[in-house]
């Protein structure tokens, strides 16, 4: 695991920063401002970015639409902003006589101030304007100069009275120990997110040819006109058409995915038509119990760092009469050939793998079919 520190010099980043990213487990490598390109293969393996010096612009734009985590410094903060006229390396003005910032009652269930002492005395404000955009959460602020901590989306943060010509006072540096271990606790969604991201636009078009399968697999659902039908791991919602044919116009269909980009993607074809899209993690579903009849789920299960944790969390949402669809458009010999591996036997979807492990979320194992030409796997909650 690595962040990037985008910093306005060459060299290796600031001590401060490698300790406290060491601690976490991450590894860190800096970026100079003149170096606009990024990483190699954009974000991959990359799963933070800290913002010391205003530079890298394409690079945090990417990694805002991935929800990357992201901590800007002064002048990095106006990046967040798009407003990226602060030369690399130049402090706004300080308020020597203003009073101390304080943090606003909003951080307290922020991801990263929640818990977080006052800052220091000695950290002055920045007394320059900076116009926040609509949606952002000031954190920190002060008499006469507000929005000097703020958060943009649910993954980047902007903090304008720690200076970045480190090395950082107490308060900077527990702040930043907090962040390391929020990309350190993020990141296999992080990996996740930048992917996907990367891919959304051209998803639809490169897959275009597995939709009759994607129909079969859903027509094995079986689902009564007026069900609600879940499409977990749904990418660009491929499996909702087929899914609203089957509930019906009095039914409810439901998307949902890990990264943004993919339901951007979904929604630009189309797929808002036959039901609803939302961005949630699949082992913490914002669903009620026993509130789902289908649970349809291509490609993801056997990708989860924690498929037990998720298949619980299936369970509990689904309706003691419903069902559990996995389906992928390719067998396992397929696959295992394509990536020129022999069949796993320890593979969670062999089915003495994935039938135990479905006994023990809450399942039973009623259909499995591993053909040539797809996977399939049909069980029913055990009540």
């Amino acid at each position: 695991m690595a962040v990037v520190v985008v910093q306005p010099a060459a060299g290796q980043a600031p001590t401060a920063v490698r300790r406290v990213l060491a601690a976490a487990g991450l590894a860190s490598r800096t970026l100079p401002p003149a170096d606009d390109a990024g990483p190699s293969d954009g974000l991959t393996g990359v799963e933070g970015l800290i913002v010391l010096g205003a530079a890298a612009p394409a690079l945090l734009q990417e990694a805002l639409a991935a929800e990357v985590p992201v901590l800007a410094l002064e002048p990095g903060t106006r990046l967040l902003v798009r407003e990226p006229d602060a030369a690399p390396g130049v402090r706004p003005g300080t308020a020597p006589d203003r009073p101390p910032v304080e943090l606003t009652r909003a951080a307290g269930s922020d991801p990263l101030f929640a818990g977080a002492t006052p800052p220091s005395p000695g950290l002055r404000p920045a007394c320059d304007p900076l116009e926040l955009p609509a949606g952002a959460v000031v954190l920190a602020s002060c008499d006469g100069y507000p929005d000097q901590a703020f958060r943009i989306g649910p993954s980047a943060w902007g903090v304008r009275f720690l200076p970045h010509d480190l090395p950082l006072d107490p308060w900077g540096e527990q702040l930043l120990g907090r962040f390391a271990r929020l990309v350190a606790d993020r990141a296999t969604h992080t990996a996740t997110r930048a992917f996907f991201t990367r891919r959304a636009d051209a998803w639809e078009e490169r897959f275009a040819y597995q939709t009759p399968a994607y129909d079969a697999a859903v027509a094995r659902l079986r689902l009564a006109p007026g069900a609600r039908a879940v499409d977990l791991g749904c990418g660009t919602g491929r499996a909702m058409p087929a899914l609203r044919a089957q509930v019906g116009t009095g039914g409810q269909v439901v998307g949902v995915d890990l990264t943004p980009a993919m339901l951007t993607a979904a929604a630009r074809h189309g797929r808002t038509r036959h039901g609803s899209l939302l961005a949630a993690d699949c082992t913490r579903l914002p669903l009620a119990a026993a509130s789902v009849d289908g649970i349809f789920s291509a490609g993801l299960l056997d990708h989860l760092p924690e498929p037990a944790a998720a298949l619980r969390e299936w369970a509990r949402v689904t309706a003691a009469d419903g069902v559990l669809l996995l389906f992928h458009p390719s067998g396992r010999a397929e696959r295992a050939a394509r990536h020129g591996r022999p069949l796993d036997p320890g593979d969670l979807l062999a089915e003495g793998n994935l039938r135990r492990a479905l006994e023990a979320t809450g399942w039973h194992l009623e259909e499995y079919e591993d053909a040539a030409g797809h996977f399939l796997a049909r069980a029913l909650p055990r009540r």
